[in-house]
């Protein structure tokens, strides 16, 4: 920053006119004490796209949770001349959004993205002074210190991360001529709503005591939360619970369930899994009783896994017409946005649209996940506590596919079932029906379900009347439908009527996230198998992983790497040793880059070494399978021992042996 000469200093004018807030005062003599003036002008030092990114990156879930919250508050500001900004805990602006024309005035202070307005580079304003203060902050006109900034008021709420540490700051900022006093409101409940959402997606698997002192407020962004482990530990609460106890964080971490609200775990199960009353009465610490809703996974009574609420009944996971259960790991959009830029755009499309009645169609290859985003658009849906029913339109056969989808009455054909049944459209009322691989659907039933979308009743096979449904649709496909269009395959006002949004999910090898991909698959099936073991993939598996082409996309991934954590040795570490062969013979022994790469290495140690010379014309394969022949003689055909010297796996020693010889090499220790 350049200084300007400045006669008398912003503090003591401030201590002259008498500031109302003692937060701005000491914020201006903080602001000296950095050596700023008001006369200052700011070299904001905008970082570079890719170090932003970069940034971003760093805060990704702060910033999957806190995007879909400013859209929503821009809503309510729109056209009131101000911007919605949102930083890191340093001060670094990640995202701003706001009115294009108050935009274009902002940018000339570069209140814009990678620009740092921490206290000691922009002196006082409402997000460094509210990172400063630990508090929310307003900050209106003449009370910044820097004399450039003084057409704006701004209003700075902190966010923190359910563990009760400052990740961040909310801040909504606008003329200081069009100032409203509910900004700060507003800002403070949509913070509210991006701490809620970090706190139930943090403790999503274990209990959750939801409660107020008046049940309407219950789901609301009044109730207090806190969470506790499957023995009634304290885990943590929410701003609105610690309010409601009268005791922080840190105090609260000396309780358990028993002692906040005077009952056991397995009391609270049991009246949770036998009650009947829509709501709990519990009991306070300090003899207040609350309205309370409890939420729990029942994998930690042995029961398998689902969601149980107040009236006792377990309100299952959606459940796929396969029977697969979709990965409760994976099942929110945010838990799908692992870095990679196609995918985190077409998650931001996806969120503009949630709630909309606009139907959804994913492209893609099989096994790029189109389900698991199927799955995360429902559960973060206005619909997400209702049905979510998955019907594959390619692994039913043609003669059955029009019952699945819209029922039968009794008799309806030969083999109908006593009293019918009840089709996929009917049971998806009020919540999502998915349709995978809808370009399988037979052509004469597209009619049908093109009458149905337009109409949104249904008529079972066999049945006189019609019955209305409440259906939010998304569809998927690994086909081409235009070009099933132009070859009569597909119904062009089919199309139309499903193409509302059209995303598609990128291959896997088209990605740059696979290591975030394979480290979340990981910790999901840590949980899974209930090891309580943290797994990695050692570095060499990881670089043959980055070249593969993974035909069968993450589905092949996530296979593999579950058949490799149950090989795994205590270390935790996914080896050579612990992949499958047919994965090994498509990276190794056909001839690919890890085959090529071993036989290289090997084929170098041994030279080096003097062990081996390679004639003319000789192959690379060949030497490597005479080093590893030779150090194997030598260790009078332990695997383990020749592996170890050589510095490669076992599995890469037999891959190198003739098939005849494989049963007689020694395992070693």
């Amino acid at each position: 920053m350049r200084d300007d000469v400045h006669p008398v200093s912003p503090a003591a004018a401030n201590r002259s006119n008498g500031w109302p807030a003692p937060a701005i005062q000491k914020a201006h003599e903080r602001s000296e004490t950095f050596g700023l003036r008001a006369s200052t002008r700011p070299d904001y030092d905008i970082l570079s796209d890719t170090v932003l990114a970069l940034k971003r990156e760093q805060n990704r879930v702060l910033c999957a949770h806190a995007m879909p919250v400013m859209e929503t508050l821009r809503e309510q500001i729109i056209n009131t001349q101000s911007m919605i900004v949102l930083t890191n805990a340093e001060g670094l602006i990640l995202h701003s959004i706001g009115d294009d024309d108050f935009l274009h005035r902002a940018e000339k202070v570069a209140l814009r993205p990678g620009a740092n307005w921490a206290e000691d580079r922009q002196g006082t304003n409402a997000i460094g002074t509210s990172l400063a203060e630990g508090c929310a902050m307003v900050v209106h006109g003449d009370q910044h210190y820097l004399a450039a900034n003084r057409f704006l008021t701004c209003s700075s709420v902190p966010i923190l991360d359910p563990y009760g540490d400052l990740i961040g700051v909310l801040d909504v900022t606008g003329d200081h001529r069009s100032y409203h006093q509910h900004t700060m409101a507003l800002a403070k409940m949509s913070v509210q709503m991006i701490e809620n959402h970090l706190f139930s997606t943090a403790f999503r698997d274990v209990l959750q005591v939801s409660f107020h002192g008046r049940p309407e407020f219950l789901g609301t962004l009044m109730e207090g939360i806190i969470a506790f482990t499957d023995d009634g530990r304290f885990l943590s609460a929410n701003r609105s619970a610690q309010f409601q106890l009268g005791l922080s964080l840190a105090a609260l971490r000396a309780h358990t369930l028993s002692s906040l609200f005077q009952i056991s775990y397995a009391q609270l199960i049991d009246r949770l899994t036998h009650g009947i009353a829509p709501h709990l009465m519990l009991n306070l610490h300090n003899g207040a009783v609350v309205c309370a809703r409890a939420q729990f996974r029942r994998a930690s009574l042995g029961q398998g896994r689902g969601v149980v609420d107040v009236q006792g009944a377990a309100a299952p996971r959606p459940v796929c017409a396969n029977g697969r259960q979709p990965a409760a790991g994976l099942s929110r959009l945010s838990d799908l946005d692992t870095g990679d830029a196609r995918v985190s755009a077409l998650i931001e499309k996806v969120r503009k649209v949630l709630g909309k009645d606009i139907p959804i169609l994913i492209a893609g290859e099989t096994g790029t996940g189109k389900e698991l985003l199927a799955q995360a658009i429902h559960n973060d849906s206005p619909r997400g506590n209702g049905p979510f029913v998955a019907v594959n339109c390619a692994s039913i056969p043609e003669s059955l596919i029009e019952s699945e989808l819209f029922g039968y009455e009794e008799g309806a054909f030969t083999g109908a079932r006593r009293k019918g049944a009840i089709g996929k459209l009917m049971q998806a009322n009020g919540g999502t029906l998915f349709l995978d691989e809808i370009g399988d659907m037979p052509y004469s039933l597209q009619v049908r379900l093109l009458r149905v979308l337009q109409e949104r009743i249904v008529t079972p096979l066999g049945a006189a009347r019609a019955v209305p449904v409440d259906v939010s649709i998304i569809c998927a496909t690994h086909r081409n439908l235009r070009e099933m269009i132009a070859q009569n395959q597909f119904r062009e006002d089919l199309y139309y009527r499903i193409n509302g949004l059209a995303v598609r999910l990128p291959a896997l090898r088209e990605r740059s996230d696979l290591a975030v991909v394979v480290e979340k698959m990981l910790q999901w099936e840590s949980v899974e198998s209930r090891r309580g073991q943290a797994l990695r993939v050692a570095p060499d598996v990881m670089a043959v992983f980055g070249r593969h082409a993974w035909p069968g996309n993450c589905r092949q991934l996530a296979n593999l790497l579950r058949t490799a954590a149950a090989m795994v040795d205590e270390d935790g570490e996914i080896r050579w040793e612990h992949l499958p062969d047919d994965f090994l013979d498509d990276v190794g022994g056909g001839g690919g880059e890890a085959s090529q790469g071993d036989s290289a290495a090997l084929a170098a140690d041994a030279l080096a070494a003097g062990d081996a010379s390679v004639p003319d014309g000789a192959r690379l394969q060949d030497v490597a399978a005479s080093v590893v022949a030779m150090t194997l003689a030598r260790y009078g055909g332990n695997v383990s021992a020749a592996a170890r010297a050589l510095g490669v796996s076992r599995n890469t020693i037999y891959r190198r042996l003739p098939p005849t010889e494989r049963g007689k090499a020694a395992g070693g220790d």
